[in-house]
C-alpha cells in the first residue's frame, strides 16, 4: 500500500529540524526500498524548509502511522501537523527514475483537497514534467480525498494546472526539491 505523508513544520522550530537533519535522514534512510519520493517543501526563496514530504509503500496503515509519528523531527516538535494519506502511484515509477532527474527546473508540491465526486484520476497526457501523480485517499482506498502531484515547474500557476482546479475545496503549491541521500 502506498502512502502520502507531509509533515508540515511548526513555526519557530528551523533550529530544532537543522539540529535533527542527520537523525531525520538516518531514520528515512531505513525505508530506501519503500521509498518512491522524499523531499523537503520550501519558502519561496528556496532557502527555509517547511515542510517534509514522504510517499512510501508501507504494508498497511499501522506501518504507515508508525513511519509518520515515530520519526525524530515529529517525536522533537519539529511539526505542527502531518498529512498521512493512503496514495496511489499512477506514474508507476520513483522520483529517481523521473526523466528530468534531480536538477533544472523548479518543483513544486501541488496538494489538491477534494471535494465532491472524484477528479484527475488518470495521468495528465503530458506526463513529461510529473515526478510523482496520485489520487490521496482514505485508510481503505475506497474514497478518494483529493490528488497529490510533485510537479517540475516554473511557477506556482503552471503547477496548479495538472489539477482540475474547480473540482477541490483547496490546491496547495508548495516549492519543493529532491530529498534524501540518494
Amino acid at each position: 500500500m502506498e502512502f502520502f505523508c507531509y509533515h508540515r513544520d511548526r513555526p519557530g522550530s528551523l533550529a530544532l529540524r537543522r539540529e535533527l537533519l542527520e537523525a531525520h535522514w538516518s531514520y528515512m534512510d531505513r525505508f530506501q526500498k519503500e521509498m518512491i519520493a522524499r523531499g523537503p517543501t520550501l519558502t519561496g526563496d528556496g532557502d527555509v524548509p517547511t515542510g517534509s514530504v514522504h510517499i512510501v509503500d508501507l504494508p498497511d496503515p499501522a506501518a504507515a502511522r508508525a513511519f509518520a509519528f515515530d520519526e525524530p523531527g515529529y517525536q522533537a516538535g519539529v511539526y505542527r501537523d502531518v498529512l498521512l494519506r493512503r496514495w496511489r502511484n499512477l506514474l508507476g515509477r520513483t522520483m529517481w527514475d523521473f526523466p528530468g532527474g534531480r536538477t533544472g527546473g523548479r518543483r513544486h508540491l501541488v496538494l489538491g483537497l477534494g471535494e465532491g465526486q472524484a477528479a484527475d484520476l488518470t495521468v495528465p497526457s503530458d506526463r513529461s514534467d510529473l515526478i510523482a501523480y496520485g489520487p490521496l485517499l482514505s485508510d481503505d482506498g475506497t474514497a478518494w480525498l483529493g490528488t497529490a502531484a510533485l510537479v517540475r515547474a516554473p511557477d506556482a500557476d503552471t503547477a496548479r494546472s495538472v489539477l482540475t482546479v474547480d473540482r477541490y475545496a483547496d490546491i496547495q503549491v508548495h516549492d519543493w526539491e529532491f530529498g534524501g541521500r540518494r
